[in-house]
Order: structure tokens, then sequence, then C-alpha cells
């Protein structure tokens, strides 16, 4: 179980990360975060999270280390259409949200491979396993994980 006082600190990161989009340094974290819009389920505004993100197979994948707790997956959940931000690109799509471990564990190794160092820091603060951990143990984090993975139905240039 991870503290709230590391959500609490992880919220502060995701601030810095939209401030850095709005003053024009989307393309340097895009890299590795991008802006979702999700439309919230309860007040119908507009909801805006930085996330980590994937690119597969012309998809956007997104893990939540907070399952279908996290508010950006409930919202998913009510209205699974999406506007997307990363770096210059803005496009939107279709969120599709995945609960089975094997899918999750799979994206978990994924993730492993491109980011060996920042994911093997998370798997060791987050889930208190190795930096390197076997594929039962991904299996065993990912029954309490969500993935959401977006298709992209239109794209337009933003700034």
């Amino acid at each position: 179980m991870v503290s709230k006082s590391f959500w609490t600190r992880m919220k502060k990161v995701q601030q810095i990360h939209r401030f850095l989009y709005a003053v024009g340094l989307g393309p340097l974290v895009g890299k590795i975060v991008l802006l979702l819009t999700t439309t919230g389920r309860k007040s119908g505004q507009k909801r805006v999270t930085p996330l980590q993100y994937e690119e597969l197979d012309g998809k956007i994948y997104l893990g939540s280390a907070r399952g279908t707790n996290s508010d950006w997956i409930r919202n998913i959940l009510v209205d699974n259409q999406v506007q997307v931000r990363i770096k210059n690109r803005k496009l939107t799509g279709t969120a599709e949200v995945i609960t089975d471990p094997g899918r999750i564990a799979d994206f978990l190794e994924v993730r492993l491979q491109r980011h060996p160092r920042m994911v093997g820091w998370m798997m060791e603060k987050i889930h208190h396993v190795s930096s390197c951990p076997t594929r039962q143990q991904l299996e065993q984090i990912a029954g309490t994980e969500a993935l959401v993975i977006i298709t992209p139905l239109d794209e337009v240039q933003g700034k």
C-alpha cells in the first residue's frame, strides 16, 4: 500500500507537468508525459491529467497504479471519449479500460524495457519489489492496477 503522502507528492508533480505544457515545454516533457482530457463524471467539466504513456502499434497506453480508483479512469468508465496532447500533437480518441492482469503485466514489461531506471524505481517505491521484478511479481502487481488503451480517432496539429 502506498502512503497518502506519496500520492500528494505525485499530485504536485502533475501540477508541474501541466505548467510545463502551458509554458510551451510540451515537446520536452511530452517524451514521457501526455495530457489526458476526460469529462468529469459528476461535473461534466473537462479534467486534464498529466500521465506517463507508451505508444504501441498506433495506440496510446496508460497505466494506473491506483487501478479503477483513479478519478481519470472513473471518468473514462462513464464517457470513453477523450482528448490527448502529446508534445505538439492534439488528438481525440476512444479509451478502453483493461483490468486483465496478463495484459497489464505485458504492458509493464514493455515499460520496464523502454524505461528501466524510471519504471524500476517506481516498482521499488510503489510496489516494494525489485527494480527487475519477475513475471509472477508483475502479474501480482497487475491485479491491483488498470490499463487504458486509447485508439486515436482524429489528430489536429496544435501549439
